[in-house]
């Protein structure tokens, strides 16, 4: 779909309508821009599906540090949140079993705080309010 939209726009971006009828006119430009951001999307997609698709999945333990490829529940101030500690795509949200699962990165910030952390590790970050973490599960 996405290389479908690239194409598109490919070809409004190079079709004679598009070419500047004064200096003014930036409609050829304007889609040789999106043209090129939806081919570069389009990449980044068929990319992440295959660093998926080759991802290998690990058997997690209580005893197994949080890295790559572990669905990690936490609790935020109260709040429990299932996160998939994943390559790339990180902000990405999914509905599982009717349970939301966000992707994160171990370059995100909270990515960073859960590896390498172990199920039932608790922490308190102080800033403008203090926020207290607590890894509940490690799958």
């Amino acid at each position: 779909m996405l290389e479908k939209a690239a194409r598109a726009s490919h070809a409004e971006a190079t079709h004679e309508s598009s070419r500047a009828e004064n200096k003014y006119d930036t409609r050829g430009v304007e889609a040789a821009y999106l043209a090129g951001g939806q081919a570069r999307q389009a990449r980044e997609v068929l990319e992440a599906v295959e660093i998926y698709e080759n991802l290998p999945a690990k058997v997690f333990s209580e005893r197994t540090p949080i890295d790559i490829s572990a669905l990690v529940e936490v609790e935020m101030d109260g709040v429990k949140s299932v996160f998939f500690i994943g390559p790339k795509n990180g902000g990405l949200e999914i509905i599982h079993n009717k349970r939301e699962i966000t992707v994160l990165t171990p370059q995100s910030p909270l990515g960073s705080k859960l590896m390498g952390k172990l199920e039932g590790a608790s922490w308190t970050e102080k800033g403008d309010a203090a926020s207290r973490y607590k890894i509940l599960s490690v799958q």
